[in-house]
Order: C-alpha cells, then structure tokens, then sequence
C-alpha cells in the first residue's frame, strides 16, 4: 500500500531528529552530501505542510479566496449552484458546499497546424491561430459542458480548413487567407457559443506548401522577370537606335546645307572672278577664264599632295576614256614640243 502525503512527512521528521543527533557519525558513514539532501528534501515537505495546513484552515473557518481573472464553481451536495467570481466568499462546508473547481476569464491562444489538398493537388500545411476566452455569464456551460476545449476548437477547425481550400488554387489560396480565416471564426462562433466560449479572432498565420513547389513557384516568379528585363532592355535599344538614326539623318541634312551653301559661294566667287577678269582683260572670253581657273585649282591640288609628307598615292582618272585622253594629252604635249623646235 503506497504512503501517503502525511506519513511521508513524519518519516522525514524523523529522519531529520536523526540526523540532528548523530550527524557526525552519519556523516562519516553516508557522507556529507546526502546529509545535506536528506535535510532539504524535509524543509520542502515541511512548506508543503503548512501551506495544506493554511488552505485547509481556510476551509476550516469556511472561506474561499477566488483569484483575479478567474472564477470558481460553487457545488452543494455535488449540484452547481453558484459562479465565484474574484474576491473571499463564504463556503460552509458542514452543508455540504464546496469549489468543484476554477475557470480562467483570459484570453487564450490556440495553434493548429493542418494539413490539406488545394485544387490544383498541392498539399500545403495551413496554420491557424484562434483566441479565444470564457464568457462570465456562461461560465457554468464552459466549465460543465466541455472537457477538453482545445480539442474541441481544433476539431471545428479542421473541418473548415479541409472544406474551404480544396476549393481553391494554391495562388488563389494565399490571395484568400482573410476568407478563410473569417469563414474558420464564424463556423467556430456558432459552435462555441452554446459552451459558454468566444472566440475573439482567428488568423491564418501561415500558408506551407512543399519545399519543391516553393522551389518551382520561384523559378516561375524569377523567369516572369527575366522576360519581363528582355522587354525592357529590347525596348531601350530600339529607343536608341530611333535616336542615334534620327541623329545621323539630322547630321547628314545639316551636313547638305553647309555643302550646298559651300558650293554656292564656290559659284558665286567664281562668277565674280570670271566677270572682273573679262573686264580687265579685254578679249579674253569666260571658257578661257574657266580654263585658266581649272588650271590653277589642279596645280594647287597637285602641291597639296605632293607637300604632304606621308601621302604615297595620286589620284588619276582610271576609265577606258580617260587613259585615252591621257595619251592625246601626251601625244599633243610632244608635237607642240616637236613643232617649237622645228
């Protein structure tokens, strides 16, 4: 038969007298260290016996002390008859009333983790966070009425999880964490209600879907982007191509004025030229002015290249006709010469 709590505290007491009067001896024998435990293991037993002793005193003078955010079930001859709230109550004991226990007004956080299939069979683990609390005026139905309000809540909530996402994509799942939620907490309110429980919000903390599907939904978010860099990249380069283009065609037209502007007042000096050269020279017509201006212009060109240290190359007319102009140009230059020495 096992001892009980008071039998147990007198062996202690006794074993502690003992030790008081032969501690020398004991410790030699035992050693110090299991004196030393022995004696600890009587003062703990000694607090627990007069705090029993306090609280049974307490009920011997028949009062109740009721915690802070707490009540108590008040019983008589094993029937509910009254809610204790906070505070000292009276408890006559001798007629039959007693604390059939105590029940916590709080508010309590419950974790569910479950595990379910989305439509696009994705299984995902979706964590649910429900608080909840005791409501005062149906603390009798919460105490009395559930015995394991945990389970209970977890139950409702598997229920709801496993009909409302199978409904749904993965992506559409995550996009809906508010409904779910909200449809968790009304499916849980009109349940716990009648046991005297409200539930004060309920949070789907988290959405879990396997690690290679997270792995694969990255892969996708990640190329969605790169096609999307392409794009812009592709439409940059066509903007500086139009650019650069536009650039090239405004260089050119600008570069067509100056040469057409050059031109012109090339034309205009040598109208001028030809002009004032018939006027001083009488006689001369304008095509021997416009011979004796080409003239000048070759010999000019001629010496510019000729004066250019690095020039290694003449540019000379290279058609069938004009290498036969060449020859007569040749050919007159030697019987000019032929007829002047003649």
């Amino acid at each position: 038969m096992p001892m009980d709590t008071r039998s147990w505290d007198f062996c202690l007491f006794f074993m502690w007298v003992f030790l008081e009067f032969q501690d020398h001896a004991v410790q030699q024998k035992f050693g110090k260290i299991y004196v030393l435990h022995v004696k600890l293991k009587f003062w703990t037993s000694l607090f627990r016996a007069v705090y029993n002793s306090l609280e049974k005193m307490g009920n011997l003078f028949c009062c109740v002390q009721v915690d802070q955010s707490t009540v108590a079930m008040k019983e008589r001859f094993g029937k509910f008859q009254d809610v204790l709230e906070p505070g000292c109550h009276c408890m006559p004991w001798f007629l039959g009333s007693q604390v059939a226990g105590h029940l916590s007004l709080r508010l309590q956080q419950l974790d569910v983790r479950c595990e379910t299939k989305t439509k696009d069979n994705v299984f995902v683990n979706v964590v649910a966070s429900i608080q909840y609390r005791a409501i005062v005026e149906k603390a009798n139905d919460a105490f009395y009425r559930l015995s394991n309000t945990r389970t209970q809540i977890q139950a409702y909530v598997f229920d709801v999880i496993r009909a409302s996402v199978p409904k749904l994509n993965l992506d559409d799942a995550f996009e809906q964490k508010n409904e779910i939620a909200k449809a968790v907490e009304e499916e849980l309110e009109k349940a716990m209600s009648a046991y005297g429980y409200e539930i004060v919000q309920t949070l789907i903390v988290d959405i879990e879907p396997d690690e290679h599907v997270k792995r694969a939904m990255n892969e996708i978010n990640a190329a969605a982007r790169l096609r999307v860099a392409a794009n812009e990249k592709a439409e940059a380069e066509k903007i500086l191509q139009i650019k650069r283009a536009e650039g090239e065609a405004e260089a050119k037209y600008l570069s067509g004025m100056g040469i057409a502007r050059q031109r012109q007042a090339i034309v205009d000096g040598l109208r001028d030229s030809v002009l004032g050269f018939s006027v001083n020279v009488p006689g001369t017509t304008a095509k021997d002015v416009m011979d004796m201006v080409l003239v000048t212009q070759y010999f000019d060109t001629m010496k510019e290249i000729g004066a250019a240290s690095k020039s290694s190359a003449v540019f000379i007319p290279h058609g069938p006709g004009a290498v036969r102009d060449v020859a007569t140009q040749i050919r007159d230059g030697l019987l000019q010469a032929s007829a002047e020495h003649l």
